[in-house]
């Protein structure tokens, strides 16, 4: 039961805890016997469970206590080596409450207490762990890292969910048989998600709620980082903690997500959408199916692309929408749904296509929202889709705030701007020498 879940300050506590683990071999340790779900507090939890990191007693190393920035060191997470916790960014009104609150769960963990922001929607914050030699600030690789979020739950209003996100070549594996409560989604190159969908409240943070948990695994890391917090449906400001255990789980039935996208990309070409994607592996794919929307929420299937099915070798796709109109303004979302032989599927991120007054022969970028306070979409010229295009926001000091690169370009990128302060920043973007700038204000 999970009675101290509701004996706390904050009356609708639950834990998600999304345990992230690490450790220094490429097997993974399955937890068995009592005590799955009674680590509250455990100073000395199962032998099972030390095969992992241990984090405990932080301090502040610089920032503010409990905001924006604050970097938080442990010591000795395994032998000749720390590690820092950042608190990288916090999301729609989201708070961390305590940075690592070791009244129940497992003390080893790091254990954060996050705040929901009170809104409709998505509310998180963002964490890195970065790990260096003991004593020093050189970084360290880590041979192997395991990140296992666990009892991920929620209720009818209210849904927990944890991503991951570790690197191109990361790969996620969770239960394939029996109750799961949670959808695992791939996000394209080592970024995963866990939602909860069934809205249960499960008890206690056990490591055998198969159903409730998905590990992702990668090797070679120096640094890494992680969201975790709420999907609303009614405003609240429940605080909820987050167990972030650093081992790795086998799972019975044990499965990998179907798919392996390494690119997922919409190009406006005249009158129609080329899409294209590509796969580094598949494991018993049926097909794909190319969802379109024009409002970002209701999705309808665009059409069905059959897979290679099972292949360890990059496999390149394509589908091209002959039914958008390039008549009237507005926005055309289109996502990817992977479906497996057992008719589960996987969602990738979403790519937009912008329809406006711009043409070709314009050399110039269209941002918006305008202003801005999380997401900001930049639109390109239709000559530079599918290219390399390079993307920079400049504050007032003429500092480069946010970068990234596309290898191959959609017509519409989203850059995450919801760590910046607001103000007026310059979003610039390269492809083959050419290069369009555009004034923004985050709000």
């Amino acid at each position: 039961m999970k009675t101290m879940k509701t004996t706390l300050r904050f009356t609708k506590i639950t834990l998600l805890a999304a345990a992230l683990s690490a450790c220094f071999i490429s097997a993974t340790f399955a937890q068995s016997g009592p005590g799955g779900g009674s680590g509250h507090g455990d100073n000395n939890p199962p032998a099972e469970l030390t095969n992992g990191l241990s984090f405990v007693n932080p301090t502040l190393k610089s920032g503010n206590d409990l905001k924006k920035g604050a970097v938080y060191l442990f010591k000795s997470v395994t032998t000749n080596v720390d590690a820092t916790v950042t608190i990288d960014s916090l999301v729609n009104g989201a708070k961390v409450n305590k940075i690592d609150d070791n009244s129940m769960g497992y003390k080893n963990a790091f254990q954060p207490e996050v705040a929901s922001g009170n809104v409709i929607g998505r509310s998180y914050a963002v964490f890195k762990v970065s790990f260096f030699k003991a004593n020093t600030s050189t970084p360290e690789t880590l041979q192997t890292v395991n990140a296992t979020a666990l009892d991920i739950d929620g209720n009818l209003t209210l849904k927990e969910f944890a991503e991951v996100n570790m690197g191109s070549s990361a790969k996620a594996t969770y239960m394939g048989k029996g109750l799961l409560d949670i959808s695992l989604l791939n996000l394209l190159l080592g970024k995963f998600r866990g939602e909860n969908l069934l809205g249960i409240e499960r008890s206690d943070i056990d490591t055998t709620s198969y159903g409730n948990m998905f590990t992702t695994t990668n090797t070679g890391v120096t640094s890494y980082t992680f969201k975790v917090g709420t999907f609303t449906l009614l405003p609240t400001n429940t605080a909820r903690q987050f167990s972030m255990y650093m081992k790795g789980f086998t799972y019975p039935a044990q499965s990998t997500l179907p798919v392996e996208l390494i690119s997922f990309s919409a190009i406006l070409n005249l009158n129609k959408v080329d899409i294209k994607w590509v796969t580094a592996s598949e494991r018993n794919v049926s097909h794909f199916v190319v969802e379109k929307s024009v409002d970002g929420k209701n999705y309808t299937q665009a059409g069905i692309v059959f897979a290679y099915g099972n292949t360890s070798e990059k496999e390149s796709y394509s589908f091209t929408d002959n039914t958008i109109n390039t008549a009237n303004a507005g926005v055309t979302y289109y996502r990817l749904r992977s479906i497996d032989i057992d008719q589960k599927s996987q969602l990738s991120e979403t790519r937009l296509i912008r329809i406006g007054k711009q043409t070709e022969s314009v050399l110039s970028i269209a941002t918006y929202p305008n202003p801005a306070a999380n997401d900001l979409r930049v639109t390109i010229p239709n000559n530079w889709q599918g290219k390399k295009v390079s993307y920079e926001v400049f504050n007032n000091n003429s500092q480069a705030v946010v970068r990234t690169v596309t290898a191959s370009g959609s017509q519409t990128e989203t850059l995450n701007i919801s760590s910046l302060a607001p103000g007026f920043y310059i979003v610039k973007a390269v492809c083959n020498g050419e290069m369009a700038q555009q004034k923004i204000i985050k709000q």
